[in-house]
């Protein structure tokens, strides 16, 4: 890793954007690269049956390509067989553009354990992709190696920024039964100013006792400090954080802080405070935030002084 200044500018940016934790700069895409070229693997082994190996059919290298998807374009490596009767479905042999919806969906089904049958049902309702249940188990056999060592993999020792929060779905669980899962997401700026998503984690319900479990886990893995973590208003969160990272400073993601000012603004009002907020917030320094701020105190100040003061 070289010494390249964090670019502190760039990364205010979009922390005043609100620009959400999984958008096309790539967060996820190494994550999804890797289980796509994992997924091309497993089909290649279930392609590969003993009668094709019988009458000499083998693997014959691969064939690189740039596939664009919705969390960035990624490098897929489509294994090749030495008669060319292999035709992948996961990615298939000239699409360079992964139908919409499939990325969500790789990393949903992976992520909360579908069955293989629920998976080929899946693709084949979604997106037209027939996958028997055995190439699935072949797939998932290849993939669930590399979302081990994905989670478990060592990451840097200090990181500038990171966002901690945690996303709610509604997921079958092993009965069939449609149950909220929580899954606690950690996103982070290294010291060269790109974002890397250092974990997934996945809870029955949000709270700060599992958010300690997982800061446990990013020091575990190499992280020694962390300079700044932005979170949502969960009770017991910062002192979850000051525990594991005791240096790091604490502050409400921006994105929340808006929420939590606006729900105290009246409807027909909202509109235009919020105008005049994100003035503020979208300063390019502090001078010009705090003039903006008393320029927005002296505008509604007296209507909404709770507000302002929070």
């Amino acid at each position: 890793m070289d010494n390249k200044e964090f670019d502190y500018k760039r990364a205010a940016e979009q922390l005043c954007k609100g620009e959400p934790l999984f958008s096309k700069d790539g967060a996820l895409a190494p994550m999804l690269e890797r289980i796509l070229n994992a997924a091309l693997e497993g089909e290649m082994d279930a392609h590969l049956t003993s009668e094709e190996r019988s009458q000499g059919n083998r693997r014959n290298g691969k064939m690189p390509k740039q596939v664009q998807t919705c969390y960035g374009a990624v490098i897929v490596e489509t294994p090749r067989d030495r008669d060319g009767s292999f035709e992948p479905q996961t990615v298939k042999k000239c699409e360079t553009i992964l139908a919409e919806g499939m990325a969500d969906q790789i990393i949903n089904m992976y992520a909360f354990g579908t069955s293989t049958r629920d998976i080929s049902k899946c693709f084949e309702r979604e997106f037209g992709t027939r996958l028997s249940a055995e190439t699935i188990s072949s797939i998932t056999d290849r993939v669930l190696p590399e979302i081990k060592a994905w989670r478990s993999r060592m990451l840097d020792p200090v990181y500038a920024i990171c966002w901690l929060d945690t996303i709610h779905y509604k997921v079958k669980d092993e009965t069939g039964r449609a149950v909220s899962r929580a899954i606690y997401n950690v996103l982070g700026i290294n010291k060269e100013g790109h974002k890397e998503l250092l974990g997934m984690y996945i809870s029955k319900s949000e709270g700060a006792n599992f958010w300690l479990e997982v800061l446990s886990d990013l020091q575990n893995r190499g992280v020694q400090d962390i300079l700044i973590c932005c979170i949502d208003g969960l009770k017991g969160f910062p002192d979850a954080i000051q525990s594991v990272f005791p240096n790091t400073s604490v502050q409400l993601c921006i994105v929340h802080q808006i929420r939590n000012s606006i729900k105290y603004v009246g409807s027909k009002h909202q509109k235009e405070f919020l105008w005049d907020l994100k003035t503020v917030y979208g300063a390019v320094s502090k001078e010009t935030a705090e003039t903006q701020l008393d320029t927005l105190e002296g505008k509604w100040g007296e209507t909404y002084s709770i507000v302002i003061k929070s």
